[in-house]
């Protein structure tokens, strides 16, 4: 299996600071997010790399243990104290599949750090007890993954879930905050110490985003399509444009023509990166024509024709 050098991926020298590399991943992020590279196999593969590279850097633990071991981390024996052989010579651990394009992490992160499967009913995970009984190579015990689907209005809102961070654990109200985007993960910590030298098994949510009958997503900003009347685009008028929080009515000028955009400042998602505010509504108009004529609206339609429109 071969060696991953996250420092590499992301761009950083090994004594790169935590802003340092907080400040390269959110640039390489960016670049290759599937919401702005859509169809693009290589840039999502990228952004799977770089946001696997961020999860072992940015976590101090996760990265001692990386670079105690290095290149030479399948002889982990011989950094761990009384520690016997291997069995196998590898550890099986299952992420299973994160869904929204994400994807798990690589065979190298699961081989290295350990992981586990869940499962759910009723929509949100539920934890199914061989993650935890699992030990990385470190004798420690996983963080394990689970994934939970927000609406875009739960994403404008924030949204609650309970989840029980472990077999037998009390379940506990976890809060995922307003403005998250398709893979992003939260943590929920552990409840179980485990005991001297070992983790505490914590749990991360990987947030998906379900589709939206009436919106696209666009980084924080929305899309959607208008269909106006005929005769609001050649006369003028009002058109009602959808938001998360009800419509808004927008004036349409006479003359305005089919795939015109609108943008309504302020009515998207919530902002993170950029100092707090929303994204915007981008409403592009299109015309419903009627599906059947009255004789009286056939006749004026054929009178335009005769005009030349």
């Amino acid at each position: 299996m071969e060696y991953k050098d996250y420092y590499k991926v992301l761009g950083v020298g090994k004594g790169a600071t935590e802003k340092e590399i907080k400040a390269a991943y959110r640039r390489l992020a960016r670049k290759h997010h599937p919401d702005v590279n859509q169809g693009n196999p290589k840039a999502e593969a990228r952004f799977k790399e770089v946001s696997e590279a961020y999860e072992v850097l940015s976590d101090p633990e996760k990265r001692r243990r990386y670079d105690q071991l290095g290149a030479n981390w399948k002889s982990y024996r011989d950094v761990r104290p009384g520690a016997g052989a291997w069995p196998g010579g590898q550890v099986h651990v299952d992420f299973g599949d994160l869904g929204g394009g994400m994807g798990g992490f690589s065979d190298f992160f699961r081989t290295f750090f350990g992981g586990g499967g869940f499962a759910g009913a009723g929509g949100f995970p539920g934890f199914e007890g061989g993650a935890r009984g699992r030990e990385d190579l470190f004798g420690e015990r996983p963080a394990a993954e689970a994934e939970v689907e927000l609406s875009l209005e739960e994403v404008l809102r924030g949204a609650t879930r309970s989840v029980a961070a472990g077999p037998g654990a009390k379940a506990r109200e976890v809060r995922i905050p307003k403005g998250v985007r398709e893979g992003t993960r939260v943590r929920v910590a552990g409840e179980d110490g485990g005991g001297p030298g070992r983790g505490r098994g914590d749990l991360y949510l990987r947030v998906r985003i379900a589709p939206h009958p009436t919106f696209e997503r666009k980084g924080e900003d929305l899309q959607t399509s208008v269909p106006v009347p005929l005769t609001t685009l050649v006369l003028g008028g009002e058109a009602q444009v959808p938001t998360l929080e009800g419509p808004v009515g927008i004036k349409v000028p006479a003359g305005t023509t089919v795939g015109q955009t609108f943008r309504l400042r302020g009515k998207g998602l919530p902002r993170l990166d950029s100092g707090g505010g929303r994204g915007d509504i981008l409403a592009t108009l299109s015309v419903d024509l009627p599906k059947r004529l009255s004789p009286r609206e056939r006749e004026l339609f054929e009178e335009l024709r005769r005009l030349g429109y």
